[in-house]
């Protein structure tokens, strides 16, 4: 199950989730943008408790701290994503790198949604990417609503369940170094020279780490 983070949409990942089915895998992507880090991990739960068997749940950026509530997965997957412990949010440990936070457009409404700036969000998230491809992810970002970012957290999967953390260092989105202290909270450590979204600038390198993982998780059971 890969999880999307903040103004992302499903779509981002489909790449991925094509290499992964060419393989047998079978593969969901659910939708976030419920409200709150609360109402985004609710739904994620019940898309794992409706399974018949425990899944590979792979989060980023955001959606580390919503896998981080999901009780009942078989292995988590942090990809440049948040770690957080009791009483932390992603806003607490560092949040957004100043490049991103300088991208966000505050909405017109009185509800506070946001969206990013198209061309520095190009720079930001997507810039090991070439035009065409950065430009397509920009198309697909979608307005998100406050608050998610400061959600804690009930429940924290990461201290029961294996976990492999994967460092972007090349991100301008999340500072490689913060990535790097959360990865010493997860079971196994990778390290990756890309920028923020390597499902979109190299998905075949995230198929071939969810297939592997996948691998030596069906060998230990």
């Amino acid at each position: 199950m890969l999880v999307h983070g903040l103004y992302h949409r499903p779509e981002h990942f489909a790449p991925v989730a094509d290499g992964l089915r060419a393989q047998g895998v079978d593969v969901l992507v659910p939708e976030l943008h419920r409200g709150s880090l609360a109402a985004d991990t609710a739904a994620i739960q019940a898309a794992v408790d409706a399974l018949e068997e425990p899944p590979l749940l792979l989060g980023h950026s955001y959606g580390g701290s919503v896998i981080t509530g999901v009780r009942g997965a078989r292995h988590l997957v942090y990809l440049a994503a948040f770690v957080p412990d009791a009483g932390e949010s992603a806003a607490a440990l560092g949040g957004a790198s100043p490049q991103l936070r300088d991208a966000v457009v505050p909405g017109e409404g009185p509800d506070g949604t946001t969206h990013l700036d198209p061309g520095r969000a190009a720079d930001v998230l997507y810039d090991d990417c070439p035009g065409p491809l950065a430009a397509r992810a920009v198309g697909l970002l979608r307005p998100q609503a406050p608050g998610c970012g400061r959600g804690i957290p009930e429940h924290h999967s990461w201290k029961l369940i294996p976990s492999t953390y994967v460092v972007c260092a090349g991100d301008r989105a999340i500072d490689p170094a913060l990535q790097r202290t959360l990865a010493a909270r997860c079971t196994a450590v990778r390290e990756w020279p890309t920028g923020h979204s390597p499902f979109v600038s190299r998905p075949a390198l995230v198929v071939e780490l969810v297939a592997e993982l996948l691998a030596a998780v069906s060998s230990r059971t």
